[in-house]
């Protein structure tokens, strides 16, 4: 079944409503005082089974320049426009503003439907398509269908439901594939069920029971029903108007403008670099001018900052801006948008949303050729953008909210670590920093086995993600990791001769004394090395497990704790105190205590309250 949402266009009272019920048997003017004053003010909506392949939803938008606001609500998300002209009073201000409206926000398609048309001759109807046909020329609706009807008498009905069809057949569909994005137009509550919002469904789909998110205010809900054309249905794609019955908030709480998508995908944006264009009929607009945003449903107070040199932008022209916005907004890249003045309220320009990542700018930097390309290039080009701008990587979530790509693409252009991505270009060169540093630690410390894993970080990735800095590092050819510790492959420790004998005669100490050892700060001074050197020494035997540290200032030789522990395993099971085990080795309780902590880390011995036990 394809999806297709149709919406109205035109003047005030040049028949939209009448048209739309003539269409589909159903008023679209729901509100008592639309009725009392015979004009549309929010927007309306029907449904029409085309043919048993097509299924329309109709969107009928106000004409009055009053509710411009509420007409750029439903228009967001339409497909096909019928392009109203009342054969009475032919173009009016409302028909050159709307058609701007769907200009900008890239309508596609459309029919030009000369409405009232039983209220004029052929010779009128004559002149007004040609009046038509040099007004939108250059544009969507230049060569469109042409149709004229009378709702009253019904004629031209049959010819505009075949064109319709004839449209519908070429139309790309919404894709459903894509993240839910559902921008709300209507909060309400319905007897029985509690809360359903409504809107056009632009991307993506939902189904019955699912969680999902309502922008700004980051609010998980979930959806207890789906109706599409007021039936219950499992699963709703885009394309369709959509309710959805979400019960765990109120109605007072939702306001038009708000965004409902997938849990925890996106995050609202006060920041938005732009492609706009300005219309014809616009005074230049000045360095931080105050405008009317509109996109979506939204309608948000905003600053339009220029991003290239020249002065204000003129009349006609397009140029690369920032539109700063009062408040957030879930927008996307390739979203539409709509700007309009303060005073007097009217239409100015619009344009594509290229970026929402709030890039701090650098004087060097080309605006106009990187928004370019994020606005245009590839999903890989765009992805690329992000990482080369971001030198330790980008959690795949960001990169997912700044682009709306379903996942990341795979490529060899760049690399993932966990929940990371970065630049593979980006990782040879901090590949090539972490050589280097190895180097350098290397040349000023000759007796060490390599540097601390920490240290490498924080010397050359301290802004970097663990995950990346472990996939750097496992991709460096010229280093290794021995556990904790980073050197270079070709390293080896070269001791001097009277560095080897203090080495040899360090070690003699710990294993002639057994278990009562002397302590370290006596050991390292009786080396005849400088402290420092002494040290490396003594960690060099640590590492090598030569020696074992069994307190801050008690270090075993290895042989005397295997010895300690060929000892205990003749006694497995038994049950023992200190004063036993101080029977056992010969040792006092300055060291009995630390032995005992050491070898119940080790599970050798358990402590059960004042007796411990051989494991």
């Amino acid at each position: 079944m394809k999806n297709i949402i149709v919406g109205t266009a035109g003047h005030i009272d040049h028949g939209k409503t009448a048209l739309v019920k003539a269409l589909t048997g159903v008023d679209a003017d729901r509100w008592a005082e639309e009725k009392r004053r015979g004009i549309t003010i929010d927007l309306g909506f029907a449904h029409l089974q085309l043919t048993k392949d097509i299924r329309l939803g109709f969107i009928d938008v106000p004409g009055h320049e009053r509710f411009v606001r509420n007409m750029l609500a439903g228009a967001a998300g339409i497909d096909l426009v019928l392009f109203v002209i009342s054969a009475e009073e032919g173009i009016k201000p409302q028909t050159r503003e709307h058609f701007d409206i769907c200009r900008l926000l890239g309508v596609k398609a459309g029919i030009i439907v000369f409405t009232k048309a039983d209220l004029a001759d052929a010779d009128i109807l004559e002149l007004l398509a040609l009046e038509t046909d040099e007004f939108v020329a250059g544009s969507f609706l230049e060569g469109a269908p042409k149709v004229a009807v009378s709702a009253m008498t019904g004629a031209g009905l049959p010819e505009l439901l075949a064109e319709i069809g004839k449209s519908a057949k070429v139309i790309e569909e919404k894709s459903a594939s894509g993240w839910f994005r559902l921008p709300v137009d209507r909060a309400f509550t319905m007897k029985g069920f509690g809360t359903v919002l409504t809107g056009t469904l632009v991307a993506g789909s939902v189904r019955k029971g699912q969680e999902v998110e309502l922008h700004p205010l980051g609010r998980l809900l979930r959806v207890r029903n789906v109706q599409v054309f007021g039936k219950a249905e499992e699963r709703a794609p885009a394309g369709l108007r959509t309710a959805l019955n979400v019960p765990d908030i109120a109605p007072e709480e939702v306001r038009r403008g708000m965004v409902l998508t997938e849990a925890g995908r996106f995050r609202p944006v006060t920041v938005l670099d732009c492609r706009l264009e300005l219309l014809r009929s616009a005074k230049p607009l000045k360095n931080r001018a105050p405008v009317h945003f509109h996109a979506g449903t939204a309608e948000v107070e905003g600053e339009v900052r220029l991003l290239e040199k020249g002065g204000p932008l003129q009349p006609g022209a397009s140029a690369w801006v920032r539109i700063v916005l009062k408040d957030t907004v879930q927008l996307l890249p390739g979203d539409r948008f709509i700007i309009r003045m303060f005073s007097p309220v009217i239409t100015i320009g619009g344009g594509l949303i290229a970026d929402i990542s709030a890039r701090r700018y650098r004087l060097a930097d080309d605006r106009a050729a990187r928004l370019k390309l994020l606005l245009e290039g590839s999903a890989v080009e765009r992805v690329e953008q992000h990482l080369r701008e971001h030198l330790w990587g980008l959690r795949a979530a960001d990169l997912i909210a700044w682009t709306g790509l379903k996942s990341v693409p795979q490529t060899p252009l760049f690399e993932a670590a966990g929940e990371w991505w970065i630049s593979t270009a980006r990782l040879l060169e901090i590949r090539k920093l972490l050589a280097q540093a190895c180097r350098e630690f290397h040349k000023g410390n000759p007796l060490l086995a390599g540097i601390a894993k920490q240290d490498l970080k924080s010397k050359v990735m301290p802004k970097a993600a663990a995950e990346v800095f472990e996939l750097a590092l496992a991709g460096t050819a010229e280093i290794t990791a021995d556990h904790e510790v980073v050197r270079l492959k070709s390293h080896k420790v070269v001791l001097r001769q009277d560095e080897e004998q203090a080495r040899a005669a360090m070690e003699r100490v710990f294993r002639d004394a057994g278990l009562i050892v002397p302590g370290v700060a006596e050991v390292l001074g009786a080396s005849g090395l400088e402290a420092a050197q002494a040290k490396i020494l003594l960690q060099q035997l640590l590492k090598e497990n030569r020696l074992v540290r069994i307190a801050e200032e008690l270090v075993v030789h290895a042989d005397s704790i295997s010895a300690l522990k060929t000892q205990l395993q003749t006694r497995r099971g038994e049950r023992f105190t200190v004063p036993v085990f101080k029977d056992w080795t010969g040792i006092s309780r300055k060291y009995a205590i630390p032995l005992l902590e050491h070898l119940d880390r080790l599970h050798i011995t358990r402590r059960e309250g004042d007796e411990r036990v051989v494991v």
